[in-house]
């Protein structure tokens, strides 16, 4: 179009119309981007206190506790996670009921040391139960019920059917069941050999938990994924280095500042590149695996690299012995039972007899990963209270609404 014509035609329609107010229109403004923060967090946000138990004479157990009056939730956590995995459901249940919380690091995992990290059989391990709870109440304990989650619900179940914990009052298993386990085990080496054996940071190993799925909560990936990594060059526990770092903190009277990563709206943020392990150490092209990279942080040296706290892939002698004959053993426990479940399909088919027959009671939580407790803290935390108060082994607090009836 000519000028000529392009001046007819403004005359013609009277000019352009004015420009909308300030806010109103005008050019679009770029969306504000989400920012997530994968820094870690500290178990005192959720934990009142910590101590480490001394069972014989070379065998030391972490522990971490909050509440003091009432019965006892005694938590044991997966294979490969640590106490930690158990922090957000504690404060929250710790706020509904009037109960005590207790969280501890399994044989081989977390902050504890034993003289043989190496022995996960399903009696070393309720035999270490039994022995933490006798060395932390003595001859007369509180009312206990044991807590366990995937490898850590099958010890408490063992450790109920040995009559280790003489008081006894409840047993609650979450998302273990004989059939779905024993199934799983044979693709267990792969899922594994599928993880990063390194990450260049914390924030590093905390974003690949979130994105992988392992964990699809945030803020308990943030305080859980600590007590899984341990430093490639000294071995000191990652939990270990943060109490190092806010006590230099607290001592300098600085505080740190933490760069939050972008969420990016580009696919170029979804682009997967290869794991920093290529530069620490000379793995197997099979072994290697894959993940988003985080941008660059701030609060880790170069240079200090982390990697599992344990090696499960060589646990592998001891996994059928966690999981075999398992449906039975939890059905035999003669105290009130809860089997809490992200899925009925993991059901088999002794478990669908006795839940016919009332032998226990079930709660699924769907739209939860296998960490259910860490995926759905909350909703989880809720179930617990509700198991309690409906036993009237708890009293509830003002805070609490029963929302879980139970079938």
């Amino acid at each position: 179009m000519s000028a000529l014509e392009r001046q007819a035609l403004k005359a013609k329609l009277g000019g352009l119309p004015p420009l909308p107010p300030h806010g109103l229109g005008g050019p679009a403004k770029r969306p504000l981007i989400r920012k997530r923060d994968y820094t870690p967090i500290h178990w005192d946000k959720y934990f009142e206190r910590m101590h480490d138990v001394k069972c014989g004479d070379s065998d030391t157990f972490r522990v971490y506790e909050c509440g003091s009056t009432g019965p006892v939730l005694f938590f044991l956590h997966g294979g490969g996670f640590s106490a930690l995995s158990w922090s957000l459901v504690s404060s929250i249940l710790s706020g509904l009921v009037t109960c005590r919380c207790a969280a501890v690091d399994l044989r081989g995992h977390g902050d504890s040391s034993t003289s043989n990290n190496q022995d996960l059989s399903a009696e070393r391990l309720s035999s270490d139960v039994g022995n933490i709870i006798k060395e932390m109440y003595g001859d007369e304990p509180p009312p206990i019920i044991l807590v366990g989650h995937s490898m850590g619900g099958a010890i408490a179940v063992h450790a109920a059917i040995r009559h280790l914990v003489p008081s006894l009052i409840g047993l609650i298993v979450i998302d273990v069941v004989e059939g779905t386990a024993m199934d799983a085990l044979s693709s267990m080496q792969s899922f594994l050999k599928g993880r990063p054996s390194i990450f260049k940071s914390l924030e590093q190993g905390i974003e690949w938990c979130v994105r992988s799925g392992q964990v699809r909560n945030l803020e308990s990936a943030r305080v859980s994924m600590v007590g899984q990594l341990k430093r490639v060059d000294t071995e000191e526990t990652a939990t270990a280095e943060l109490e190092h770092q806010i006590e230099a903190s607290t001592h300098s009277g600085g505080t740190s500042t933490i760069i939050e990563e972008e969420e990016e709206e580009s696919s170029a943020k979804d682009s997967e590149i290869k794991t920093t392990e290529e530069k620490v150490t000379s793995a197997s092209p099979s072994d290697k695996a894959e993940f988003k990279a985080p941008a660059p942080v701030s609060s880790t040296e170069d240079g200090h690299h982390y990697t599992w706290r344990i090696d499960l892939g060589k646990s592998e002698p001891f996994w059928r012995g966690w999981f075999e004959g398992l449906s039975n053993k939890f059905l035999s426990c003669e105290v009130p039972k809860m089997l809490l479940l992200a899925g009925v399909d993991r059901l088999d088919k002794d478990l669908t007899i006795g839940q016919m027959q009332g032998k226990f009671q079930m709660q699924v939580l769907p739209q939860c990963g296998h960490a259910v407790h860490e995926d759905s803290p909350e909703r989880v935390a809720e179930v617990l209270a509700t198991y309690l108060v409906r036993f009237k082994v708890a009293e509830p607090t003002a805070d609490f609404h029963r929302s879980f009836p139970g079938c």
